[in-house]
């Protein structure tokens, strides 16, 4: 075993939500995730019947899956836990939604999610994401100099739209992205730009923003396998949301094809990883020569 990267794939971003009204099955769209070869699913993880007809359905795919929550108090994750528990997941991404003015009521919520999260066997990250606990980039590193074991879901898109990043992003800007990719144990994956929250993939003219967030992932990447330990998985989840998230023409419908956007991030993002995973490897590889030749002066 040695660290791995786990692609999802998001239930929410297979929605279509087109004029024809058509939405395709849950079995429908686990076979299309299953036969892209993703490694699971994110999905809502509030409502215990539908976990565990998910979990019905996506075993027998061999996906595993991120489940998703929105509480409002400590113990509204509890049975969040319990259907986890039940069902199986990876970890949990927990979107607090609240919007506390002061650390000190977000740190209450925090800790006792900690606890409970203490009673539990897989993760719970904090996503960091608008009109949550987490909205303000500056608030969330506040929180991270109070607690600085707080383990997030890094869903960077929201950072760069929020505080409108001037291009080129400053090295100040860049500096405070890698704090929270530092804290980041998974990923959501979305490109945005200075004015819009996810744009398309395949449009040259955003190959800038592409490369950008590229490079925030790829930080990332190599920041956790540091943080990791040995047989660890990191997961990534292609988020590409349908309306009002996706960009539309006058028709209603999406400019693009997400679902083939989502393929191609698929894409990019295990050549990110090789590359990450290959650069460790030439290290140690470096590593061993010089320590080899060390010992041999010393001899």
């Amino acid at each position: 075993m040695s660290q791995r990267l786990l692609v999802f794939q998001s239930m929410w971003a297979m929605e279509r939500r087109y004029t024809d009204g058509f939405e395709r099955s849950l079995e429908a769209n686990l076979q299309m995730i299953a036969d892209a070869h993703f490694d699971g699913v994110s999905a809502d993880y509030t409502h215990r019947d539908a976990v565990r007809q998910l979990a019905a359905l996506r075993k027998t795919h061999g996906l595993d899956a991120e489940g998703q929550c929105f509480p409002r108090s400590i113990d509204d994750l509890q049975p969040v836990l319990e259907n986890a528990t039940e069902s199986g997941v990876h970890h949990i991404d927990l979107q607090p939604d609240v919007r506390p003015r002061t650390l000190n009521e977000a740190l209450t919520l925090l800790d006792g999610w900690t606890r409970l999260a203490e009673q539990v066997d897989f993760p719970v990250y904090i996503e960091t994401h608008r009109d949550r606990m987490t909205t303000d980039l500056y608030f969330t590193l506040d929180l991270l100099d109070a607690r600085p074991d707080l383990k997030l879901l890094g869903d960077i898109s929201h950072y760069l739209v929020g505080r409108e990043f001037a291009w080129p992003v400053s090295a100040e800007n860049h500096a405070l992205m890698h704090r929270i990719l530092d804290a980041s144990w998974a990923f959501h994956g979305r490109v945005a730009s200075r004015e819009q929250v996810q744009i398309e993939l395949s449009f040259a003219p955003h190959r800038m923003w592409v490369d950008l967030f590229l490079d925030w992932w790829r930080y990332g990447f190599a920041s956790w396998c540091e943080r990791a330990g040995a047989n660890d998985s990191l997961t990534f989840t292609c988020e590409l949301g349908p309306k009002p998230y996706a960009i539309i023409g006058r028709d209603g419908n999406d400019t693009t094809d997400r679902w083939q956007e989502s393929l191609l991030m698929r894409d990019w993002i295990r050549e990110v990883w090789q590359e990450v995973w290959q650069q460790r490897c030439q290290e140690r590889e470096q590593a061993a020569v010089t320590l080899q030749a060390a010992g041999s002066r010393a001899g």
